[in-house]
């Protein structure tokens, strides 16, 4: 007899060395990556034997919530990211759902660079216009000044956030800049200058964001922060999570001029089906100044075995737990 615990496995893992092998070693899988959010509520309540969720937000549509989960038998979510966002943290405490995240095992995540890569390569394609003019020789057009870019030793770069990605950012622009802002509320930093937020956007050419979204980030970048504080001229640069920024705002610091543009991995709506409704997106292709990649920070052969087997990993001994 089978005594494995059914999961239901909401995100692509298979393209992932010993991903699936591993999980299936401890548990029944039901293999559904690409499922939407009323076929999961009805999947969950009609199977009662499935106990657990293994996702990760890039590809999932919607959040994890009451909706879904209510009248489920579901013990444990297990996700293979720091983020949580797409799960609803509250509802699991209150009804006894434990949520399996990378969010604090920092010795498995400080290997992961990856996203600190992606920022710096969002921030190199924005500064020096290399989308544009690539989509302007694509059309045979071979003009430069169009696409006249900065040099990044005459400017300053502003990091808000300087935990795991932020610190590896920093190491990344130590050789290119002319000088490293740091901002952080919770650490003592003594290797870069250190300002509050406001000061650091005065005086950064380049604002790159690496924070956890709360209640305290939330649209940190708005209205009154882009029109009072950023320096004229500035780029911002987003992998955080799309609602770090309020991105009507961005967009109008864009049209006014203070931002000359916007490179962001991540959008306010993203876990939203109506993905053809996102402003930045829909300012993008009117022409403005602005990079989106699909939230592709992690996405790396390397950070998703790191995270994907460490995450199995993690669920194995949870089960383990209960089974005792």
């Amino acid at each position: 007899m089978d005594k494995k615990n059914t999961i239901i496995c909401i995100t692509s893992i298979k393209h992932i060395k010993n991903a699936y092998e591993n999980l299936s070693k401890f548990c029944k899988i039901i293999y559904d990556p690409y499922i939407s959010q009323k076929k999961l509520k009805k999947v969950l309540i009609d199977n009662k034997n499935i106990i657990g969720i293994f996702t990760n937000p890039n590809k999932q549509q919607f959040k994890i919530d009451k909706e879904i989960l209510d009248r489920t038998n579901v013990k444990v979510i297990c996700t293979a990211s720091t983020g949580t966002n797409h799960i609803d943290m509250e509802y699991g405490k209150n009804n006894d759902i434990e949520v399996l995240s990378l969010t604090k095992d920092y010795n498995i995540i400080k290997k992961i660079s990856s996203t600190a890569e992606l920022s710096f390569a969002l921030m190199l394609s924005l500064i020096r216009n290399i989308p544009k003019s690539m989509n302007a020789v694509m059309s045979y057009e071979w003009d430069y000044e169009k696409y006249i870019g900065r040099q990044l030793n005459y400017m300053t770069v502003g990091i808000i956030g300087y935990g795991r990605l932020g610190k590896i950012f920093a190491r990344f622009c130590e050789p290119f800049f002319k000088e490293i802002i740091v901002c952080d509320s919770y650490k003592k930093i003594k290797k870069y200058r250190q300002e509050g937020l406001c000061k650091l956007l005065l005086h950064s050419d380049v604002i790159v964001l690496h924070v956890h979204l709360n209640d305290e980030t939330y649209h940190m970048i708005n209205d009154k922060t882009i029109s009072s504080y950023m320096k004229q001229g500035c780029y911002l640069i987003n992998t955080s999570r799309g609602d770090v920024v309020d991105e009507r705002a961005v967009i109008r610091g864009l049209k006014n001029n203070i931002i000359s543009g916007y490179a962001t991995d991540v959008l306010s709506d993203e876990l939203g089906s109506n993905i053809n409704k996102s402003p930045i997106i829909k300012e993008m292709n009117k022409g403005a100044n602005i990079i989106v990649t699909p939230h592709i920070g992690g996405m790396t052969i390397e950070a998703q075995e790191i995270a994907y087997l460490y995450s199995i990993e993690k669920l194995n001994k949870f089960f383990k737990t209960i089974e005792d």
